[in-house]
């Protein structure tokens, strides 16, 4: 474990570069990681622009400027300039990549303090490539935390469909990322691809990410009124709504269950782009056995989450996402709740190695409605069971204290080669 500097030493400063930030969803990369590597030994100033995720408008109380700087508790937040923008128009999405690159580069080369360190959140990769270049000009050493591969993720999802165009983001996701001094990767399968992609094995990091421990339930809680009436097996899928997640097989698999099984509901609780196509076409199909329900708040989340009967990981059937790991997955796991993964590879595996719930294979609907009759035919008692080993395995394997020590350990490190190599 890392030790704390002592308040004689000066603290090393890092700039932390994330596009998204609170009050936007970001359970793992928020205020309170940052705040926690104030406490482990960094003065930390966040970088990030005006809120517009998931929705693509600017949050109320908003305005954007060029720039903005605050004190928020221990860090100081820092916004800038972008074009708000999160549909599906292609266009709008590039603008606001480009537009907080622009913003970033210019502020993190010419205006940032002097600094020690650097990490940068992708996606987007813009954001890393700013502070790649950024830390060459002030000869500061850089950390990326790799949340998605890009370009597979864009050619998963359909954002990108031009294969000279993904070949072009793939080159400079390569170049971005052998440039970094460290790279940390957030499951086994993103490592074994960042080296198949020229990263050196000695520069990457494991670290999974973690839940929003601070908003989960740990106690009993009384279930949100949506969920009071008694009698119902709900399985809940909580999150983004889009073409990755490709839910047309959940509801599917509520078809096929429906009108033997009319106790069992499928309750879908977010946004997303996907999210009111899917509304229309269970009301088209008839579906009483589904039901939607609007984004809350991370502050919310929790009661939700602990009321439901089984939790819902659900991915396209995509090599990708074969190496990924759910973000959801942690705040499941946390959640100390059954879990039912329907995604292959990496998170099947994380649910296995937990014993907190089942895995199935993507897209496939009849498999899906198996598992959900499967869990519903268990005792209260064995679901108990299941949730609690979901709870153990977290704490003992992702837990936030965890995942930021290591944080802090990359950190470090990479300021100590950069010092040693000068």
């Amino acid at each position: 474990m890392s030790a704390v500097p002592s308040s004689q030493a000066r603290r090393p400063r890092l700039l932390f570069v994330a596009q998204w930030f609170d009050p936007e969803p970001n359970p793992n990369k928020g205020l309170a990681f940052a705040e926690r590597l104030h406490d482990l030994g960094f003065e930390v100033e966040v970088v990030t622009g005006f809120p517009n995720y998931p929705g693509g408008k600017v949050y109320e109380g908003y305005r954007i400027r060029p720039m903005v700087r605050r004190q928020v508790g221990n860090v100081r937040l820092t916004r800038l300039a972008l074009y708000p923008s999160h549909g599906s128009s292609r266009i709008g999405r590039s603008l606001n990549f480009l537009s907080f690159f622009a913003s970033a580069l210019v502020y993190l080369t010419f205006f940032a303090r002097r600094t020690d360190v650097i990490l940068a959140y992708h996606p987007p990769i813009t954001v890393g490539v700013a502070a790649v270049v950024a830390g060459f000009f002030r000869r500061i050493p850089v950390v990326v935390d790799v949340q998605d591969m890009w370009p597979d993720t864009l050619r998963a999802t359909g954002m990108i469909n031009s294969e000279r165009l993904l070949a072009l983001i793939g080159r400079v996701c390569r170049w971005t990322w052998r440039r970094m001094d460290r790279v940390i990767a957030q499951s086994a399968g993103f490592r074994r691809l960042l080296i198949e992609r020229g990263v050196a094995p000695d520069r990457i990091r494991l670290i999974h990410n973690w839940g929003d421990e601070t908003n989960l339930v740990k106690g009993a809680l009384a279930p949100p009124a949506a969920f009071a009436e008694p009698g119902r097996f709900r399985v809940l899928f909580a999150g983004n709504m889009g073409i990755a997640q490709a839910l047309d097989t959940v509801l599917d698999a509520a078809a096929q269950l429906g009108p033997a099984h009319p106790h069992i509901e499928f309750c879908f609780l977010g946004a997303g782009l996907e999210a009111e196509r899917l509304k229309q076409a269970a009301a088209a199909r008839g579906l009483g056995n589904v039901r939607f329900f609007p984004r809350v708040s991370k502050a919310e989340v929790g009661p939700w989450l602990a009321a439901a009967d089984v939790l819902l990981v659900h991915l396209k059937d995509d090599p990708l996402f074969a190496i990924t790991v759910p973000s959801k997955t942690q705040a499941y796991l946390a959640a100390g709740r059954p879990i039912l993964m329907a995604v292959a590879g990496d998170g099947a595996e994380l649910i296995r190695a937990s014993g907190g719930g089942l895995a199935v294979p993507p897209e496939d609907s009849a498999a899906l409605a198996a598992a959900v009759l499967e869990l519903a035919a268990l005792d209260p008692a064995e679901r108990a069971r299941m949730g609690a080993r979901s709870r153990a395995f977290y704490e003992r394997e992702l837990a936030f204290e965890k995942g930021t020590r290591a944080f802090a350990e990359v950190l470090r490190a990479a300021i100590a080669a950069r010092r040693t190599a000068a």
